[in-house]
């Protein structure tokens, strides 16, 4: 089977409007305006591919330079090998439909290796039209790391990266203003342009670059702090003999997503939104502040997810799909979500329940099979920041226990009773499956603690793993009953089975 590349669009385009769409794309010679620090399944998925439809639309006319973020990178090769084209497969629910859709994307003109190209990225910053700078190199890729310059030769970390192109751009445009760039990190990290600028400052210090430089970088260039919400699975490692033979040609970089999509951005200038018109693209893109979309992003979407977990697995489970076909535990979830977070939250109206409502259909995606084992990761810290705040909010407010954000701290206990310890694993137990207890090591030694027989009786050790602080931040068991409340619903798990305690509580 032949591979996606140009040369095969142009010889078989008239087979399929899939194949039309992109050669007819492709012959639109898009000069090169972004350069973009990452190249892995997020950025295929969302990125660059809302620049592709900016260009469909004819509303922005500029194509990607993608630049291998570390030095063990293997997309660089294959996307050159594909003339920087991949197909985007969308699956899953948005406004109470089922979406499946491909697309070949054509947004990405090349991809650059730093380690072994790195006069190809400073050729990159000398062209005065790229002034738009994206990435994503994970939440670590926004650290300081002490590290040489050498002006022939790329620094090892992404803000060393972007301190050097900026000062080569600088040099080679004498530090004219005009040339300063727009940077949308989109690494999942509060305040993420600010804090990239800084280490950039910080770096530029260090090596000695000139006071006028950082003047330029602090007055001339734009680091935007944004957020980003869309669920990119990526190539599909299982069934990609029957994507190939529906598509009638071999994409390595085939990548996966949902079609829901969320893209807050932060800018201080509001022209740089006329200059990437996304929401004029039907995108779903909002030039606003970001910490409410943060807000209402671990509220209710990651808050729901740590709600669910236990309560569902417990119940015999195994995906969030499963939970939310189960009547009992869309009821819980849905009573959660609805009446105990989104009446605290202090988004709009129609916009926090708009966000409400796609996070459960997102969860009811027939194509994305999210495991609730995946979500355990971690779980009491999660916990502590998703639902905590939510939960001691409702307490305040209405001067009674949440009753669904309760039961899901009662769950959350349940989960954690170990049942056996091997090579250093704990593992508790579902009927007769074992699953791991994936925790650090400070935490489950405490479990260790606590679920001894010699800590006491029921009410004792549950009393013991709300008035860890370490755990919490604060004293659970000054909370007016919920030792009490969270040991009647432990009992009743215990005794009668997760079902029949959902079923009582709903």
């Amino acid at each position: 089977m032949e591979q996606l590349t140009k040369k095969f669009l142009a010889q078989n385009q008239a087979k399929k409007q899939l194949l039309q769409d992109a050669n007819k794309a492709c012959n639109q010679h898009l000069p090169e305006r972004i350069i973009q620090f990452g190249e892995g399944n997020f950025l295929r998925g969302f990125v660059d591919w809302m620049i592709h439809t900016l260009n469909k639309k004819g509303l922005f006319n500029g194509s990607i330079v993608a630049i291998q973020p570390t030095p063990h990178g293997k997309v660089v090769p294959k996307l050159n090998a594909q003339d920087g084209l991949y197909t985007l497969a969308q699956r899953g629910m948005l406004n109470g439909a089922e979406v499946d859709e491909r697309e070949i994307v054509t947004s990405i003109s090349r991809g650059i290796n730093p380690y072994t190209d790195w006069q190809k990225v400073l050729e990159v910053a000398e062209n005065s039209e790229v002034r738009f700078m994206f990435s994503n190199t994970t939440e670590a890729g926004i650290t300081y790391l002490q590290e040489a310059y050498d002006k022939e030769r790329s620094p090892l970390s992404f803000p060393g990266k972007v301190a050097a192109y900026l000062y080569h751009r600088f040099q080679t445009f004498q530090g004219d203003k005009g040339a300063g760039m727009i940077i949308f990190p989109c690494e999942l990290l509060d305040n993420n342009g600010q804090l990239l600028k800084e280490i950039v400052i910080r770096l530029a210090t260090e090596w000695g670059f000139p006071p006028s430089f950082i003047d330029w970088v602090e007055q001339h260039n734009q680091f935007c702090n944004t957020l980003v919400d869309r669920i990119v699975t990526g190539f599909p490692r299982e069934g990609v003999e029957q994507f190939n033979q529906e598509l009638g040609y071999e994409d390595v970089l085939l990548t996966i997503c949902e079609p829901f999509h969320l893209f807050a951005i932060e800018a201080k200038k509001p022209e740089i939104a006329a200059q990437l018109p996304f929401e004029q693209a039907g995108l779903n893109v909002h030039w606003k502040p970001v910490a409410p979309f943060r807000e209402l992003k671990v509220r209710i979407l990651n808050g729901a997810h740590t709600m669910m977990f236990a309560a569902a697995y417990l119940s015999g489970l195994d995906t969030v799909k499963e939970a939310m076909e189960d009547q009992e535990l869309q009821h819980f979830i849905r009573k959660g979500v609805y009446e105990e977070i989104l009446p605290l939250l202090q988004a709009n109206e129609e916009e926090k329940i708009r966000f409400a409502d796609a996070t459960l259909e997102r969860f009811s995606n027939p194509f994305n099979q999210h495991h609730l084992l995946d979500i355990s990761l971690n779980a009491i810290f999660k916990w502590k920041t998703r639902i905590l705040p939510s939960f001691l909010e409702a307490v305040r407010k209405n001067d009674a226990l949440p009753e669904a954000l309760t039961f899901s701290l009662a769950a959350l206990y349940v989960f954690y009773r170990p049942d056996y310890v091997k090579n250093h694993v704990w593992f508790g137990k579902r009927g007769d499956t074992v699953y791991p207890i994936r925790e650090n090591e400070k935490t489950l030694r405490f479990i260790q603690i606590l679920f001894d027989d010699n800590a006491g009786d029921l009410q004792r050790k549950i009393h013991l793993f709300l008035s860890n602080q370490e755990f919490w931040e604060t004293d659970l068991t000054a909370v007016p009953e919920l030792t009490e409340t969270v040991t009647f619903h432990v009992q009743n798990i215990l005794e009668h089975g997760m079902k029949v305690a959902l079923r009582s509580l709903v």
